[in-house]
């Protein structure tokens, strides 16, 4: 009797497992493991590639009438006609004037290639007039920026100043015959003398310009500059020089006291 009675107590139990609750309630599933989204890798695997870095955009740094950046030059290194170390090399910084005075690039624009790289897009000063290239940020010092600019108009024989893009002042100017005209384009302010003698015929200042002449041969290697009358006031305003910009005593004192170094120069 008592076997008989154990087979049915283990019957009945194992009825009572296969059959729904008293509440109809259906049993609990078996948990399954969840898929991760397509985008998470399972835990300890190699993490997803990166997206490529988006490209920085240059950046301009000057317009060359109410701002413009300049620099000195720390190093002599390749100038290229791309940011781009395995681009064509034009030239490289040199890092004095013709004078001795430190040389002075004018700068355009800032590029960051791909591989970090920052670069810096500049006005070559030198032959042939107009050249630009890149050279890395290594080349150069210390930015500075100035807010003066300088438009001289050939035609009109008149120089004319500009202050954060205002204009503030207007002279009459000599420029250069029509056999050796002062050469047009984008230049700037390389150098400043102050000249303390009135028998000097460049007095009171004399800027050396970064155009340079149709007269290689003059001394210095035909710098054009901005300088006092050479002593025939009398031919200002005209066409009276080699390609240098002429001023009256009064005129070139008020420049050269107020314009700084890195100034642009429009010749038009």
């Amino acid at each position: 009797m008592h076997r008989r009675a154990l087979l049915i107590a283990l019957a009945a139990a194992s009825i009572a497992l296969a059959a729904p609750s008293a509440a109809g309630a259906e049993p609990a599933p078996i948990p399954i493991a969840t898929p991760l989204p397509p985008d998470e890798p399972p835990a300890g695997g190699a993490p997803p590639p990166a997206a490529p870095a988006a490209p920085v955009p240059d950046v301009t740094l000057s317009d060359e009438h109410s701002t413009t950046t300049w620099a000195h030059p720390v190093d002599e290194l390749p100038i290229y006609t791309l940011a781009d170390p395995h681009a064509h090399r034009i030239t490289h910084t040199h890092l004095l004037t013709e004078d001795g005075f430190a040389e002075i690039y004018m700068v355009l624009s800032s590029h960051v290639d791909a591989a970090g790289r920052k670069w810096l897009k500049i006005r070559i000063p030198g032959r042939p007039n107009g050249r630009e290239g890149w050279v890395s940020s290594e080349a150069l010092g210390n930015l500075h920026v100035t807010h003066w600019a300088i438009v001289i108009n050939r035609a009109r024989e008149t120089l004319t100043v500009y202050d954060d893009g205002r204009r503030r002042y207007v002279a009459p100017v000599g420029v250069g015959k029509p056999g050796t005209p002062t050469p047009p384009g984008h230049f700037w302010i390389r150098e400043r003398f102050k000249l303390t003698n009135p028998k000097n015929p460049y007095f009171p200042y004399a800027l050396g310009t970064s155009d340079y002449s149709t007269l290689s041969e003059w001394p210095g290697g035909g710098v054009v500059g901005i300088h006092g009358p050479f002593g025939e006031p009398g031919r200002i305003p005209g066409h009276p020089s080699h390609g240098c910009v002429r001023m009256l005593d009064k005129g070139i004192a008020w420049v050269g006291a107020h314009v700084n170094l890195g100034t642009p120069v429009r010749i038009i």
